[in-house]
């Protein structure tokens, strides 16, 4: 038997099970990947991190991502903020470098359980969100019935938003895989419908790429404010209020975006991987 050590964690309930490669070697198909996300028959969760040795002079350490889907995902704010707390418990630093594909995140530790993490600069142009042919991104040619005219944005991985009146009227459902899977997006899009509530504050809901809806998308918060911004909705600064709760969000004049949130370990446990490998695929 494999056994393995694995925390469950989440950021404004968008959670995550934490595995640990720092001193072995973790490698799950896809199939094991989408077994252990199933919430009846696995652990269940939106995202999969695996914690690995950094690669870069300065990181503390690599964080991949998968999706629930089985897919690797390249940026995850929430999960960020959970990994880079845990790392601070290790070094007893309030400060880490934590590593993605998409490149180094600085985190610091604000106190009252709230983590800052830059999130990098905001990718705007077309060939960076990435779209599938040279547009404006802060008007793209994307529509699905009454829904239309979203901002595009890259914030370590692609995401399209939507403003709309009353995002809870949104049928998520049915138009956020419709839109995820959108021929315009080559490698699949983050959806974000957005309602702007005051200058300084936004309700957004996400379907997530690879993952669905979720309670929170800590990137996704970060692609909306930058999108009204840029519409000229709002400052560069607010709150983002998603299912789960309340993310601050600031758009920093040397294009980076910073992003600050709570976050929460819910347990520990261990799993045994070779129960994994008749899992669906």
């Amino acid at each position: 038997m494999s056994i393995v050590p694995f925390l469950k964690m989440h950021g404004l309930g968008n959670d995550f099970v934490v595995l640990d490669a720092r001193g072995r070697k973790l490698d799950l198909s896809v199939a094991q990947r989408r077994r252990l996300a199933d919430r009846h028959m696995g652990v269940g969760f939106d995202q999969m991190v695996t914690l690995e040795n950094p690669v870069t002079a300065g990181a503390d350490v690599f964080m991949r991502l998968h999706n629930a889907d089985g897919s690797e995902a390249r940026a995850c704010g929430n999960a960020t903020r959970c990994i880079a707390a845990r790392i601070m418990g290790e070094k007893k630093n309030g400060h880490v470098v934590i590593e993605t594909v998409s490149g180094l995140l600085p985190a610091e530790s604000i106190g009252n359980g709230l983590i800052a993490v830059d999130m990098g600069p905001a990718g705007l142009d077309w060939q960076q969100i990435p779209v599938a042919s040279a547009c404006d991104t802060l008007h793209m040619p994307v529509s699905l019935g009454s829904l239309a005219d979203p901002v595009g944005v890259n914030v370590g991985s692609t995401h399209a938003v939507f403003f709309v009146d009353d995002v809870d009227k949104v049928d998520l459902p049915v138009v956020g895989p419709q839109l995820e899977n959108h021929p315009f997006f080559p490698v699949r899009s983050n959806i974000e419908f957005a309602q702007i509530i005051a200058p300084d504050r936004i309700r957004m809901r996400v379907w997530e790429r690879g993952a669905g809806i979720t309670l929170a998308c800590g990137s996704g918060a970060c692609a909306t404010l930058v999108a009204a911004a840029r519409r000229g909705l709002t400052s560069r600064k607010g709150e983002v209020i998603v299912d789960g709760g309340t993310l601050t969000i600031e758009w920093l004049e040397n294009g980076h975006v910073r992003m600050t949130g709570p976050w929460t370990l819910s347990y520990e446990g261990s799993i045994d991987l070779d129960s994994l490998v008749n899992g669906h695929g």
